[in-house]
């Protein structure tokens, strides 16, 4: 199978302006992303030593705790920097492209994508990517694919304060009209955002069953950025962290609060 080619762009986002090795763990909604990501996905995980698959898995961050539970994951992500990063922590890594997976049908017990679909703009590229998940899952295996919440971009540039930026309200307003940032466009890479039931309907379409949404940060966690950033000081330990991770908890049967939240996690079976 041919590979399909990521945008430049992307790439060199990921190797030269933004380290995604720290992502979730140099700041307090950060840490709250991964804690929740870690506990959604045991909650569905089937026993280790089921086998994983880590797509678009970046430095290695998911694969390491997996593996530490005893799965057996493999890494695929498109940029050379962090199959390097992964394959230095421990890793099993290679360069690939969610597209255009090198697996054999059924491969694995579970296929992970909690990055690709923010980086593929057209419809087609998601649908590809979800349908190469699914072609790579056993029957019945369990797919997770992370999205970025439509409305995030509001959220977060309100906790900045760079909101009241014309440039900055422009690219918001256009990503909460249209779900894009455009190629080209300052402070991101060309990005996808969904809302939650855009994200189900993708996973549907592509035939996964028995599909579930969840809010990963929850509510809260734009007062949990915006108190650190203008504090000063992690707020990771603190109460107001564990009062945001409460939140996430207790909004989860709201399917009205899947807006609010950053990240978004689609779990379903091939």
């Amino acid at each position: 199978m041919t590979t399909p080619q990521v945008d430049p762009e992307i790439i060199d986002f990921y190797t030269d302006t933004f380290d995604e090795a720290t992502r979730l763990s140099a700041t307090a909604d950060g840490v709250l992303e991964m804690v929740r990501t870690q506990e959604l996905l045991r909650r569905h995980m089937p026993p280790a030593p089921a086998r994983v698959l880590d797509v678009g898995g970046g430095p290695g961050t998911h694969a390491r705790w997996l593996a530490a539970d005893g799965y057996r994951v493999h890494l695929v992500d498109p940029v050379e920097r962090h199959v390097e990063q992964a394959a230095a922590a421990g890793c099993s890594a290679e360069l690939g492209d969610a597209r255009g997976l090198v697996a054999e049908d059924g491969a694995y017990d579970v296929t992970l994508l909690l990055g690709p679909l923010y980086h593929l703009l057209d419809r087609a590229d998601r649908d590809r990517a979800l349908a190469e998940a699914r072609r790579v899952t056993v029957p019945g295996g369990l797919v997770a694919a992370a999205a970025i919440n439509r409305y995030a971009s509001l959220f977060e540039h309100t906790a900045t304060t760079w909101l009241d930026r014309a440039s900055v309200r422009d690219a918001v307003t256009d990503i909460l009209a249209t779900g894009v940032h455009e190629p080209g466009r300052k402070g991101f890479t060309a990005a996808y955002f969904h809302t939650a039931p855009q994200l189900a309907e993708e996973m549907r379409g592509v035939g996964f069953v028995d599909v579930t949404v969840y809010a990963i940060e929850g509510p809260t966690w734009s007062l949990l950025k915006a108190t650190e950033q203008h504090a000063g000081q992690p707020l990771a330990n603190s109460p107001l962290f564990r009062a945001a991770l409460a939140a996430a908890r207790a909004a989860e049967p709201y399917p009205d609060l899947l807006a609010a939240s950053s990240h978004l996690l689609a779990v379903g079976r091939a």
